[in-house]
């Protein structure tokens, strides 16, 4: 199954341009959504994230810190799993039910006392 040009488009917004269009269309295969490859390759990325050291220091020569990238791919999964944003593969919404229909109101007069 190969990617159309819209779910392909989405992929690399969401993963970054640099992103293996080969390893997207084999995930699209196997997984049958966008927004299940953009999950896979999104905790793959954090899983190797987690498994270097958070921090580097050498004293005053540089300071390296991992952890808000973790909280940002951490963030983007869950919004990805929330339904956020929509993808060109999602399947449509239900309809919404219609509140503007038309009825009939009957006015009455009260008798008076």
């Amino acid at each position: 199954m190969a990617l159309a040009a819209t779910v392909q488009a989405w992929l690399l917004a969401q993963l970054g341009a640099a992103t293996p269009l080969a390893d997207l269309e084999t995930r699209y295969t196997r997984l049958g959504t966008a927004r299940a490859v953009a999950i896979e390759v999104l905790y793959e990325r954090k899983a190797a994230l987690i498994q270097q050291p958070a921090t580097i220091n050498v004293s005053s020569v540089v300071s390296l810190s991992t952890a808000e990238n973790i909280k940002a791919l951490e963030r983007q999964i869950a919004l990805l799993e929330a339904g956020e944003p929509a993808a060109p593969d999602d399947p449509a919404a239900p309809a919404e039910t219609d509140t503007a229909a038309i009825g009939w109101i009957v006015l009455q007069e009260r008798p008076r006392r």
